[in-house]
């Protein structure tokens, strides 16, 4: 082992009842982690608990806004002729719904499930970087509430959520629309771009002692993929809104044909971002059904280390693929074909983690809870997703449907149908864990099946309306083209699954208000957070744990003498204090000291915001305000804290006698 930072602090075969609840020592420690209570402590705290909860409510806020605009465009397309929505109303309401479900809901979920669960299944205090972890989603909050405040006015996106030029230039959309969609995604950049780095750095830094790289949960294995990825693509469709923005603004011309610019280069951007973000809202979601599957299974996940081998593999490939996306813009044959090829070639790692699901079940005992049928039921929609999704890559095939609502189908399939249900089973299944309290089995049942026929009879005739010849974004259609029966199915079964998240939503807040109090391991899981009280206290881990296998809770009926020490450890109450280890053993070699509560995160995302709402209307003084203001918030962000007087190191022993 690496030689230890002096004021390393081990405790060994502690007397734990120095660390019990009420405890002097146990106050000690929640008073140096605890938010201060009311407004001020809502808009300073860097708990990444609380951080994690209102990303996740947040994003339900937004599912809930994307669904009502499918829902009003579904009634607009039910029947032929229709005119509920006026052309200009249906083109600002699908691309918001877009931009909703894709950008302000299937990733901020994920952050959120991964913001809270990173650092109790890691065994560490919190983040890497709580301040920064704070910016993200308060950013994250003000891009929605900016791209969202354009609605009123009637100036909300309207090209799309792929924003194709020319259509997005000036000459076309004149209007703020396409001004308010670049500007809200450069902001919206920034929160993913600070939330990867996050993570990245918690992986590397923040593990609990023996927890190597062969031990991690397969939800720390895809959110870090993801992460990864973002720091290299979202930085390319952040160019691209940014040279849009200049291109409307002060007359560059990057994609203005009459000027030498290339429209292609759009697509190239986007796309390059655009098909990596079909994993990075994936992956972690298959993260989540790997770790949770097994439980309900009672059995480790079949291919631990062939399920996070393909996870990574999925993404490397997933880089190569953007193509796959502009078969019918002319490019020629030779390309169309090594990413037709690498397109099927990225259905084989993602086949490898469905076979392992399939095995887990097969070779477990299943109990069949609520959250395993959402587990479940998401593994045949991602083999349908996928099914759909190898398809398109013959280009031939791809030429024929690529403007239809084969295309749709095979969408929905894999951003919603892919990332809900994970969702919805991972909220069922750590539900105790945040709350203390247990959900319905009945209402939780009733809403699995609800959703589930409900999500399949509204998506897949979705297949039928293409394959039929029904074009994409279109806001009406003529009586006589064959399209009714399928678009009427369609639309009431939206309707039949937004009932079955409503369900969802009643069974929560009754859960909330009147659940049944749920012992620390209701579903007998494996993992560490498991071994906290519900809910977690403000600190996590009293003693930063000693891990010994992937399984930790599980220990003693997998292998003989393999023994997590999850009562003894590192002991870590001069202030707030976290443990850091090395990258790739999880060695510890360092005591880090994290930052307290400020209100620096919000002033910082607040005034980014502000300052984007001037360039938006061409307030510069007032933007040179905010640029002023966002450099205070820095400073005060930076300033150093006041050092806490050491006292003489102690082990656990030692604060026992104490305490005594």
């Amino acid at each position: 082992m690496k030689a230890l930072s002096p004021d390393l602090r081990l405790a060994r075969q502690p007397e734990m009842g120095s660390m019990a609840p009420g405890s002097e020592r146990e106050q000690h420690l929640r008073e140096l982690w605890e938010s201060a209570p009311g407004w001020r402590g809502w808009l300073s705290t860097v708990d990444h608990k609380r951080i994690g909860l209102r990303y996740i409510v947040t994003a339900f806020f937004f599912l809930i806004a994307g669904g009502l605009e499918a829902l009003v465009m579904r009634i607009q397309l039910a029947r032929p002729d229709s005119h509920l929505l006026s052309p200009a109303q249906y083109d600002q309401i699908f691309t918001m719904h877009g931009i909703t479900m894709i950008f302000l809901y299937a990733l901020p979920v994920l952050s959120g499930f991964s913001n809270y669960l990173w650092p109790l299944i890691l065994g560490a205090r919190d983040m890497a970087f709580p301040r920064l972890n704070a910016l993200s989603y308060w950013v994250f909050l003000f891009a929605g509430i900016f791209l969202y405040s354009s609605f009123p006015f009637g100036e909300a996106p309207n090209a799309g959520w792929f924003n194709y030029v020319p259509l997005a230039n000036l000459e076309y959309s004149p209007g703020p629309n396409i001004d308010v969609y670049a500007l809200g995604m450069i902001l919206l950049g920034v929160s993913t771009t600070v939330g990867s780095v996050n993570f990245v750095v918690t992986l590397l830094r923040m593990r609990a002692p023996g927890m190597t790289i062969n031990r991690l949960p397969i939800l720390v294995w895809g959110t870090m993929t993801a992460s990864v990825a973002n720091l290299l693509v979202v930085p390319a469709v952040s160019l691209a809104f940014l040279m849009l923005w200049l291109d409307r603004q002060i007359g560059t011309h990057f994609f203005d044909v009459a000027n030498a610019g290339r429209p292609m280069l759009w697509q190239h951007l986007f796309w390059m971002f655009g098909h990596p973000w079909v994993y990075v809202v994936v992956l972690p979601a298959m993260g989540i059904v790997s770790d949770a599957l097994p439980t309900f299974c009672r059995r480790p996940l079949v291919g631990y280390s062939a399920v996070a081998i393909s996870t990574v593999a999925t993404m490397v490939i997933g880089f190569l693929v953007w193509i796959h996306h502009m078969f019918s813009t002319g490019i020629g044959l030779a390309t169309l074909s090594f990413v037709g090829a690498t397109s099927t070639i990225i259905s084989i790692p993602s086949a490898v983690a469905t076979f392992a699901w399939i095995a887990t079940i097969w070779l477990g005992r299943p109990v069949y809870r609520v959250p395993f049928l959402f587990f479940s039921g998401f593994v045949l929609l991602f083999v349908i997703g996928g099914l759909s999704g190898v398809m398109t890559a013959a280009v031939p095939f791809d030429l024929q449907l690529t403007g239809t609502y084969f295309v749709v189908a095979h969408l929905h399939y894999v951003l919603l149908g892919i990332n809900v249900f994970p969702v919805l089973g991972g909220i069922y299944y750590w539900f105790p864990k945040v709350t203390g309290k247990m959900t319905s089995e009945a209402l939780g049942k009733l809403s699995f099946w609800i959703s589930f026929v409900g999500f399949n009879v509204a998506f897949f005739p979705m297949h039928i309306s293409g394959l039929l010849g029904m074009p994409r974004r279109m806001y009406t259609y003529p009586a006589d083209m064959g399209w009714d029966t399928t678009n009427m199915i369609t639309s009431i079964g939206s309707f039949v699954f937004a009932l079955g998240i409503l369900i969802f939503m009643v069974d929560i807040a009754l859960s909330l208000r009147s659940g049944k109090t749920a012992n620390i391991n209701p579903w007998d899981a494996a993992s560490l957070e498991w071994s906290l009280p519900s809910p977690p206290p403000p600190y996590n881990f009293a003693v930063v744990p000693t891990v010994a296998s992937r399984y930790p809770l599980w220990e003693d009926r997998i292998e003989a003498g393999v023994h997590s020490s999850l009562d003894s450890g590192f002991l870590l109450d001069h202030g707030r204090e976290a443990l850091g280890t090395s990258s790739l053993k999880a060695e510890p070699s360092v005591i880090l000291k994290m930052p307290s509560d400020s209100y620096a995160p919000f002033l910082l995302g607040l005034f980014s915001a502000l300052l984007f709402i001037a360039l938006l209307w061409h307030a510069w003084i007032f933007a040179g305000l905010m640029v002023a203001a966002c450099a205070v918030s820095i400073l005060i962000w930076l300033w150093p804290e006041r050092l806490l007087i050491q006292r003489e190191p102690q082990t656990v022993q030692d604060a026992g006698e104490h305490d005594e």
